[in-house]
Parts: structure tokens; C-alpha cells; sequence
């Protein structure tokens, strides 16, 4: 798992609009927040989405780019913004390279059944490339609030 200071993996991959957005597209200009989250349109997941669009202005004034990663593909991505009006870009990891990278595809367990599946995760990523947070198993109420107060602090 990674951990703060840590030089942060770097990522490419297609964004709803079928663009391809990557680390280095921010290095020097942004903070990145970079979270995980299991599936698009869920429950979890649609609270994660809509609390980070609804402090979208707050991120932007705070030099902050905001994006989420699913191994959900772009149509899906664009479907699930399109419905809830989300401010946010989502990327597609179709084959899970930045779940692995980022180290939050792991085993589950729901109901006494363990599987594999992506461990709701968020990621801090400094202007220098580095990792202010990291933080595996969040929980999606009031989370987006909590990384916007870290990102002030920076």
C-alpha cells in the first residue's frame, strides 16, 4: 500500500469524453486528488460523486483538480455524470493497472463472501508528484468535506 511522502504512481487512462488524461497532465500546476470508488451509479459511490461536485468551486479555488477511478468504462462514466450532473472527470481503468499501481484492488469480504473488488481509496497528489494522503477504506459520507480541509491546510 502507499503511503504519505511517497512519490505518487503515475496514471493514463480515458476519461468519460474518451480523452486521456495522466499525471504528468498536472505535475507543477495541480493538486490531484485521485479516488477509488467500486462502481458507478451505487449508492456509495453516487454519495462520493455527488459530496466532491458539491464542493467543486471550493476544490478549483483551492488549485485542485478532482478525479475518480472505476474499472467502469467511459460510456458508463458519462451515463453515471450525465444523471447526477457530476463536476468531476472519472476515469476508466478497464484493466485495473491504476487499481494496482494505487494498490486498492483487494479482497473483499460481504456476507461471509470474499472476493476481489476496488477498496473505496483516496489519494492526495502534491504539485511536486508526492502524496500528501493516502488513505484505503473510506467512507464515502462526509469524506470529500474531510480531503477539501486537508487540501486547505496544504
Amino acid at each position: 500500500m502507499l503511503q504519505e511522502k511517497q512519490a505518487a504512481p503515475d496514471f493514463s487512462a480515458m476519461n468519460q469524453d474518451n480523452q486521456t488524461l495522466s499525471l504528468k497532465d498536472y505535475a507543477g500546476k495541480h493538486h490531484v486528488v485521485l479516488y477509488f470508488y467500486p462502481k458507478d451509479d451505487t449508492p456509495g459511490c453516487t454519495i462520493e460523486a455527488n459530496q466532491f461536485t458539491e464542493l467543486a468551486s471550493e476544490f478549483a479555488d483551492n488549485d485542485t483538480v478532482v478525479i475518480g477511478v472505476s474499472k467502469d468504462p467511459c460510456d458508463s462514466h458519462r451515463a453515471f455524470i450525465d444523471k447526477f450532473g457530476l463536476k468531476l472527470d472519472l476515469l476508466a481503468d478497464t484493466d485495473g493497472h491504476i487499481c494496482d499501481e494505487y494498490g486498492v484492488w483487494q479482497e473483499k469480504e460481504k456476507n461471509g463472501i470474499k472476493k476481489m473488488g476496488i477498496v473505496r481509496s483516496t489519494f492526495v497528489i502534491n504539485k511536486d508528484g508526492t502524496l500528501a494522503m493516502a488513505t484505503y477504506g473510506v467512507s464515502p459520507e462526509g469524506h470529500a468535506q474531510d480531503v477539501l480541509n486537508l487540501i486547505k491546510q496544504l
